[in-house]
C-alpha cells in the first residue's frame, strides 16, 4: 500500500468486480475471441484481448476495432453467446486473500459494496456460483440493455442508495474508470495493481493509493 497519504477511516468500500474481486480474464477474453470469430476476424493477441477486462463491451469493441455502433453490438451479442449460454461466465478465479479481505472489513463493521460495469444478471450469477454475497451488503451494474461504461453514475448510485458521505467513502478498482469515477463523486479511490489495469494507468488517473495484493486493503483506517 502506498502510504504517502495520510490514513483515512473509511466506513463505505465500494468494489469493482472483474480484476478486483476476482481474475474473470479468461472467460472475458474467450469470448471476445468468440465473437471476433463469428465475424470474421483473425486470432488476437491476449494483450490486446486483456483490454476487454475491466471497460465496457460497446466501448471496447468500438475503440479497439473500430466497428460502427451496430457491428458492436452485434459483436456484444456473439460475446454473450459463449459467456452466459456456455458458461465462459464461470471461467474464473477469485483472487488469493479477497475473502479474507472482505470479512475482516465485515467483522470491523465496514458497509462493502460491488459496483462494476458487468451487468447485474451477470455478477449476480458469479455471486451466488462463488458464494461471495454474504461478503457484501449492496450490489449494483447495469442492465444488459444498458450498453454505457459512466462507472460516476453507477458509484452515485450506490453512494445515494447507502447514504454514504463522500469522506467516508472509497473506491477500489483496477482501471483507470474506477479512479476516474471516484474522482468525479468527491470520493478516495485505490488502484489496484494485481488486477489488469496497470499501475501506470493508475497513477496517470490519479489513485489516491495503489494496492499490490488484497491484504494492503486492510491498512487503510491504521
Amino acid at each position: 500500500m502506498d502510504d504517502q497519504l495520510e490514513s483515512r477511516d473509511f466506513k463505505y468500500y465500494l468494489f469493482d468486480l472483474d480484476g478486483t474481486i476476482n481474475d474473470s480474464g479468461p472467460g472475458i477474453m474467450k469470448s471476445v475471441q468468440y465473437a471476433l470469430d463469428k465475424m470474421g476476424y483473425p486470432p488476437q493477441p491476449e494483450e490486446l484481448l486483456r483490454k476487454f477486462v475491466g471497460p465496457s463491451l460497446m466501448e471496447s469493441f468500438t475503440f479497439l476495432f473500430q466497428m460502427p455502433e451496430e457491428q458492436a453490438r452485434e459483436a456484444v451479442r456473439l460475446y454473450r453467446e459463449n459467456y452466459i449460454d456456455n458458461e465462459a461466465i464461470f471461467d474464473l478465479e477469485v483472487y488469493h486473500g479477497i475473502r479474507n479481505v472482505l470479512k475482516k472489513l465485515k467483522d470491523q463493521g465496514k458497509t462493502t459494496a460491488i459496483v462494476t460495469f458487468k451487468p447485474r444478471v451477470m455478477t449476480d450469477r458469479i455471486m451466488d456460483r462463488f458464494e461471495l454475497r454474504q461478503y457484501f451488503d449492496y450490489v449494483t451494474g447495469p442492465e444488459m440493455t444498458d450498453p454505457s461504461s459512466d462507472k460516476t453514475k453507477l458509484i452515485r448510485m450506490a453512494m445515494e442508495d447507502l447514504s454514504a458521505a463522500p469522506e467516508e467513502t472509497v473506491m477500489i478498482g483496477d482501471t483507470c474508470y474506477d479512479v476516474e469515477g471516484a474522482k468525479a463523486c468527491g470520493i478516495a479511490s485505490v488502484g489496484v495493481t494485481y488486477g489488469y489495469g496497470t499501475r501506470e494507468e493508475l497513477t496517470e488517473a490519479g489513485a489516491d493509493y495503489l494496492a499490490d495484493e488484497p491484504e494492503d486493503l486492510l491498512k487503510l483506517g491504521e
